[in-house]
């Protein structure tokens, strides 16, 4: 079978490029003269490193914000849920930035359409994007010399549940202040878990429990706030400073059920509890200076601070007696700290550019286990990275070289446990222009994950009635490599992409499962490795131009995965499509994603697949939406465990779906335009927490 779909597809692949040795008219010319390849409806540009879209003026016309811009370039292969608020490829997260630093997905739907000047995909970071998959970077200017103000109020009509948010722009000569703010509110919505699993005890004795929900709920509130400043003389100076603060109200789930068991024992009533709440407020400053003959310096400071809980309550009583079997009750707080500082230097010429850089970062936890008599236990990371690279233009080629080296280190205070690494990461990217119409692209690049704080962490957590769980403080730096070979082709009313990709981490970190006398103890290892292979087809189709536009993708996903006793193998399809209306003011939109199952170690497990369907109105500064979540599908996330001592399969749902929605938007602005300052290099300060999480 999938020698089939590999033959396929390069068949698919062959038809297209001889398809695309048909002249084409009209822009082609200035792609030549650019040295580009230039399409339009949506008007892209093919470059070496990445594809560049520029909005049509009715992409603009039916937007209100940034998210909603993107949505309605229909850019292949990416995924854009403004209902949920995430922005994905492939089923993995997309990193967004806005004129080069990194930014929020609030941030992005704080932005007027009418000053987006561009939006720039790359699937293919290089060595200065850090670990990030794939970047959506938003060119913009500042929305006027006077100001702007956007605001949106989306609430759900049967739930609670919605999303409100409101920015204010001012600006004055080369100066401009901003004040943005968001609330995201999701309180005790329905849900429930279906759950069975069977544990194998290493004599061969083994127990089924099964449980039957008996109801839930969910909640996921937070609120957040910004201020900032820009000073930016062109060609010359930037100096940008950001404040935020974030509150998150307990995000956790509430599960309650009857387990039944396989041993015969009395049906047992079981409640499980757990999230966490924190406060997280940070500061950044930025600096670019440009020194002559092309030449840049950018410096950016980043400071996080968190404080926040982490909990887990699980309780099992006997239904007949009442008797309490098992009471676990888990409580983490968390005074961590982030801080990080970069510097890039940038030099361009006519078709070469050469960019260096330095960062370091540093992580220091604190987290006090109340439920162990307030032991306390402090964990630092610290992170150093230096990379070159080198990108050069010749004729129809583009070569671009690089190599990374980073410096890993992390240390338990309280054992005296850690590690220390170097890591090697050296990054290649040829791409070959067969003609104006097709492109071919192969990539080389590697990336390192640090162990995070919960894996590394030595404190015993117990889940359930004989489940444990514990860190290990010997986990290494592990190496990831992948090798993409890109064809993106531009047809009359299409442009898209086949590709296929092969990626390795050779030492993987996966849970270990053993028993220790009767107890079920799930620690880490660096195991035997994974492997993936993905082969996608991503179209975009303007059928009707300026009023109808198709879009979707269609990704095979094959993988392996080895460890301590274990080789497991997967294969599943997953994909999206999209279709969007729009005429006289009016615009129907039909979004459908099915979410692919990825296998981690032992685990394989699926996100969010979902749908939606909207109508919506939109006039010169309102905008009124109606729509439905959901509508042709039930909300479903879930995993199953294939451990030998563990066998388990959990589905979590909902029972807001079909979701009906509301959405009000209305924007203003006033004044003259003027440039936004941009932001090259961007430092890296994320908090790392504790999980007192469950099953």
């Amino acid at each position: 079978m999938f020698n089939r779909i590999i033959t396929f597809l390069i068949f698919m692949l062959m038809v297209l490029a001889i398809m695309a040795q048909q002249p084409v008219t009209g822009d082609s010319i200035a792609a030549q003269a650019l040295d580009e390849i230039v399409v339009s409806a949506p008007k892209v540009i093919r470059k070496a490193d990445m594809d560049v879209f520029y909005p049509s003026r009715t992409a603009v016309k039916n937007s209100k914000d940034g998210m909603q811009l993107l949505r309605n370039l229909m850019i292949p292969t990416v995924t854009v849920n403004e209902v949920l608020g995430s922005v994905t490829s492939s089923s993995q997260e997309v990193q967004v930035r806005i004129n080069g630093r990194v930014a929020t997905v609030q941030q992005l739907q704080s932005l007027l359409p009418e000053t987006i000047k561009r939006v720039e995909w790359i699937e293919n970071p290089g060595l200065r994007y850090g670990n990030a998959y794939a970047v959506l970077n938003f060119v913009v200017v500042n929305p006027t010399l006077g100001g702007s103000l956007m605001t949106k109020g989306m609430p759900s009509l049967n739930c609670a549940w919605g999303d409100y948010s409101g920015s204010l722009k001012l600006n004055s000569g080369r100066s401009q202040w901003g004040a943005t703010g968001d609330f995201k509110l999701t309180n005790k919505i329905g849900s429930y878990r279906e759950y069975h699993e069977t544990f194998t005890k290493s004599d061969g004795e083994s127990v089924t429990r099964t449980e039957t929900p008996l109801g839930g709920y969910m909640n996921d509130t937070h609120i957040s706030g910004r201020v900032d400043y820009s000073y930016i003389k062109p060609d010359t100076t930037v100096i940008w400073v950001d404040i935020r603060l974030r509150k998150r109200w307990p995000i956790a789930t509430m599960t309650e059920g009857v387990m039944l068991l396989s041993s015969g024992v009395s049906d047992i009533y079981l409640r499980e509890y757990q999230g966490d709440k924190s406060l997280n407020p940070s500061v950044s400053a930025y600096l670019e200076q440009h020194i002559g003959h092309n030449q840049v310096i950018a410096v950016d400071v980043n400071g996080s601070y968190y404080t926040g809980n982490s909990f887990h309550d699980y309780i099992e009583q006997d239904i007949a007696s009442d008797d309490v079997i098992t009471d676990v009750n888990t409580s983490i707080k968390d005074r961590n700290q982030a801080y990080g500082v970069e510097t890039n230097y940038i030099r361009n010429w006519k078709k070469a550019r050469f960019t260096s850089g330095v960062s370091y970062t540093a992580n220091r936890n604190r987290s006090t286990y109340e439920n162990l008599g307030g032991e306390v236990f402090h964990h630092r990371q610290d992170k150093v990275y230096i990379f070159a690279e080198y990108f050069r233009r010749i004729n129809k080629v583009s070569l671009t070289g690089g190599i990374g080296a980073q410096y890993t280190s992390f240390h338990l205070k309280e054992s005296d446990q850690g590690n220390r690494s170097w890591d090697l990461r050296p990054q290649f990217t040829a791409t070959y222009r067969l003609n104006s119409s097709s492109q071919f692209r192969l990539n080389f690049t590697t990336w390192h994950t640090a162990p995070s704080l919960s894996q590394t962490n030595i404190a015993p957590h117990q889940i359930d009635g004989f489940q444990w769980r514990v860190g290990n403080a010997d986990l290494r730096t592990v190496s990831s490599y992948k090798v993409k070979l890109n064809y993106n082709f531009t047809l009359p009313r299409v442009i898209g992409s086949l590709g296929v990709q092969a990626l390795t981490t050779p030492d993987a970190i996966a849970p270990y499962l053993q028993w220790h006398d009767d107890k079920l103890v799930t620690s880490y290892e660096n195991s035997k490795g994974s492997q993936c292979l993905l082969v996608s087809f991503s179209p975009q189709i303007e059928v009707v131009p300026g009023w109808l536009s198709l879009s979707g993708s269609l990704q095979y996903r094959a993988e392996r995965s080895r460890g301590t006793g274990y080789k497991l193998y997967n294969h599943n399809w997953s994909g999206d499509i999209n279709a969007i209306a729009q005429h006289y003011g009016f615009m129907f939109i039909l979004h459908y994603h099915k979410a692919a199952s990825e296998l981690s170690g032992e685990t394989l497990s699926w996100g969010e697949t979902f749908s939606i369907a909207s109508l919506g109105y939109n006039s010169d500064k309102w905008e009124f939406t109606a729509g439905v979540l959901c509508p042709f599908n039930k909300y479903d996330r879930g995993s199953i465990s294939l451990n030998r001592y563990n066998r388990n399969e959990t589905h979590y749902r909902v029972n807001f779906a079909p979701m009906p929605f509301l959405q009000v938007r209305y924007n203003i602005q006033w004044g003259r335009q003027k440039k936004e300052a941009k932001k090259l290099v961007n430092a890296d300060a994320d908090i790392d927490q504790s999980s007192a999480k469950g099953r």
